[in-house]
């Protein structure tokens, strides 16, 4: 898989757990989980925008 791909898929990911995470903060559950793969996701898509930006 290209970057560029990459980066695609992991900006989706973040936008889909961004949405549960609304939707379980609506409803009073627990996001914790949640927040730490938005954090994940950050760090990853840092990782690789540093590897796209070093081509």
């Amino acid at each position: 898989m290209d970057l560029n791909q990459q980066l695609s898929e992991l900006k989706y990911d973040y936008v889909r757990i961004q949405n549960d995470l609304e939707k379980r903060e609506s409803t009073g559950h627990a996001t914790d989980l949640l927040e730490k793969q938005l954090v994940q996701i950050e760090e990853e898509i840092s990782k690789v925008r540093s590897q796209l930006n070093q081509d």
